[in-house]
C-alpha cells in the first residue's frame, strides 16, 4: 500500500506538501457543498449564541478532506485547534491531559477516532456530554475519584469506518456528516488551484486528464499533479500539457478511470478465479495478498463508486462494466 500512487493514506512527506495546498475557509474549500451549507448554519448559530459548536463527526473514505474540513471549521469559528489521533491516546490520563489544557471554544480534532481505546472512550463520554471528567487519584484502598470541570470545547472526530464506532460514542456527536467523492469538475478545480499555488504552468485540457485518473479524491489529485510536474520538468519544459500528462500517467500505470495495477489485479482475480464472483472478502484478501482492511478501506469504495464492484450477501462480485474495462486495458496493453 505504501508504494501505490492511488494509496489514499497520507505520508509524512505529503503532510508538508498538502499543508501548503489546504484551504483555510469555506470559500476556498472546493466541493462538499451540502456539508458546507450545514456547517455554515451550525457555526453561525453557535457564534450568535456565543456557544461552542456541537461535537462533529466526519466520516468517509480516506483522502476526501476530513482533516482539512476540521481546520476550516476552526478558522471559521476563530478557534484554536489541537490535533491528535485515536491510536495516540493510549490511556485515560493522556486524554485528561489533552482536555484539561483546552480553553473555552477550543477544538480537539481526533483522527481515526474509531481506534480509541475502550477505556479512553468511556472517559470521553462525560467529557463530551457534561464537560466534566472523572479521574482516579491514588491506588488501592486509598484511591478516590475526583471530578474536574472542563472548558466548553468541541470535539471533531474523523473516521473511515463509522460502523466501527460504538453507539454511545456516536450518539454524543450532534453533527454527523459523510464526505462524498468529488465530481470530476470539482477535482479539475482543485488541480487548477493547486497548480496556481505551486506555480506550475498547466494548459486548459490537462486538468481534465488528471481529474479523470484521480479516483475522485483530492489527495490523489494533488499527488498526481506532483508526479506529473516532475515528469514535465525532466522530460519537457516544465509545462504540463495533454501529451505530458498522458505520458506521465501511463508511466505510473494509472489508466483512464484511475485504476492502478492493484485495482486491476483485484478485479482480474475475481474474474479469473471465480468467474466474476461472488467471492468472500477473506478469500479475496488471500488471493491478492492484501489485508482485508486494505481492500475494504482503500480499494473497494472507489470500485463500487464507479460501478465496477458489487457487495452481495455472498461476497464481492464484479459488474459487466468491469469485464469491459479489463478487456479494454488488456487489448491496449497487447495491441490487439
Amino acid at each position: 500500500m505504501i508504494d501505490r500512487i492511488a494509496n489514499t493514506e497520507e505520508s509524512e512527506e505529503e503532510k508538508v506538501f498538502e499543508d501548503t495546498l489546504r484551504p483555510n475557509d469555506f470559500k476556498s474549500y472546493i466541493g462538499q457543498s451540502r456539508l458546507k451549507q450545514n456547517l455554515k448554519l451550525a457555526i453561525a448559530a453557535a457564534n450568535k449564541r456565543q456557544e461552542p459548536l456541537d461535537h462533529v463527526l466526519l466520516y468517509g473514505p480516506p483522502g476526501l478532506g476530513k482533516t482539512t474540513m476540521a481546520n476550516v471549521i476552526a478558522n471559521e469559528m476563530s478557534a484554536q485547534i489541537r490535533v491528535t489521533s485515536g491510536p495516540a491516546i493510549d490511556r485515560a490520563g493522556d486524554l485528561a491531559s489533552l482536555l484539561t489544557n483546552l480553553k473555552d471554544n477550543d477544538i480537539l480534532f481526533i483522527d481515526e477516532i474509531h481506534r480509541l481505546n475502550r477505556s479512553v472512550e468511556e472517559v470521553l463520554y462525560s467529557a463530551m456530554e457534561d464537560f466534566k471528567i472523572d479521574i482516579i487519584v491514588g491506588k488501592g484502598p486509598s484511591a478516590r475519584s475526583l471530578r474536574l470541570d472542563l472548558p466548553k470545547f468541541t470535539i471533531i472526530g474523523a473516521t473511515t469506518r463509522a460502523g466501527a464506532l460504538s453507539a454511545p460514542l456516536r450518539d454524543r456527536f450532534g453533527i454527523i456528516h459523510r464526505l462524498e467523492f468529488y465530481t470530476p469538475e470539482e477535482i479539475e478545480a482543485i488541480i487548477r488551484r493547486a497548480a496556481k499555488i505551486l506555480d506550475v504552468p498547466i494548459n486548459k485540457e490537462a486538468p481534465s486528464i488528471l481529474a479523470n485518473r484521480s479516483r475522485l479524491t483530492p489527495r490523489i489529485a494533488n499527488r498526481l499533479l506532483k508526479r506529473v510536474r516532475d515528469y514535465a520538468d525532466v522530460n519537457g519544459d516544465g509545462m504540463i500539457n495533454t501529451d505530458i500528462a498522458r505520458k506521465a500517467l501511463n508511466l505510473l500505470e494509472i489508466d483512464e478511470i484511475g485504476l492502478d495495477p492493484n485495482d486491476r489485479a483485484l478485479i482480474a482475480a475475481i474474474i479469473d478465479h471465480y468467474n466474476g464472483g461472488p467471492v468472500g472478502i477473506e478469500t479475496l484478501a488471500a488471493i491478492t495478498a492484501e489485508e482485508r482492511s486494505t481492500i475494504e478501506d482503500f480499494i473497494e469504495p472507489y470500485l463500487m463508486q464507479i460501478g465496477l464492484l458489487e457487495r452481495t450477501p455472498r461476497g464481492r462480485k464484479v459488474t459487466p462494466k468491469a469485464y469491459k474495462h479489463i478487456k479494454g486495458v488488456e487489448q491496449l496493453r497487447f495491441g490487439q
